[in-house]
């Protein structure tokens, strides 16, 4: 007998999103997470969470990167260590589906902070909202041929403005979480996904 998946809300999603002292996982550091849950279709804003995150000696963080997010040295310098907030993370991922605006980036980093902490990743699922945009520009141009052959937006800010999404700035771990989380339940709709397979990535 066939039997179908379970629906894609009866999952736990979390949005993530990274600040890093740089774009390099193998030496820029992670200086704050924001973690937002998605229950039953629905963002939990109250059970949102965040941290900065203390970089190990050595690890400076890019000028230019401090131009993006404001966090300086000092700012970070009395935070949990990567290794207390890599355990909260991973308290919240296991059993549950990743969502990152960008999983090349984010989840890199993740994984290479798991490894350098003797931590299993938990190879969660993850759903990558970057892929969920070039999946809804292909299906809009094969719904209508007609429509303008062009790369859809796939900066997150410009994405969810094209969406009718508001502006709630940017460079902000807990701010980004909750703009992809909404920028996921947007594109969810918008490509009819009824199942997790439908949404989630290979990373």
């Amino acid at each position: 007998m066939f039997w179908l998946k379970p629906p894609w809300d009866t999952h736990l999603y979390w949005a993530l999103d990274l600040e890093t002292g740089g774009l390099d996982p193998k030496c820029d550091p992670i200086l704050s997470v924001g973690m937002v849950p998605i229950r039953e279709g629905s963002i939990r804003v109250g059970e949102a969470w965040t941290s900065l995150v203390r970089p190990e000696p050595g690890n400076r963080i890019d000028p230019e990167s401090m131009a993006a997010h404001h966090l300086v040295p000092a700012d970070v310098a009395t935070a949990p260590t990567l290794r207390e907030v890599l355990t909260a993370v991973d308290v919240r991922l296991r059993g549950g589906v990743l969502v990152v605006h960008q999983a090349s980036i984010d989840v890199t980093f993740l994984k290479r902070a798991y490894a350098a902490n003797s931590f299993q990743w938990p190879k969660p699922p993850i759903v990558d909202t970057v892929d969920l945009l070039v999946k809804a520009a292909t299906r809009a141009r094969f719904v209508n041929p007609s429509a303008p052959d062009t790369d859809p937006e796939l900066n997150l800010s410009h994405s969810r403005a094209a969406f009718g999404l508001p502006d709630y700035g940017r460079h902000d771990a807990l701010t980004d979480a909750i703009s992809t989380a909404e920028l996921f339940l947007v594109l969810r709709k918008r490509l009819g996904a009824k199942r997790l397979g439908d949404v989630t990535s290979r990373h």
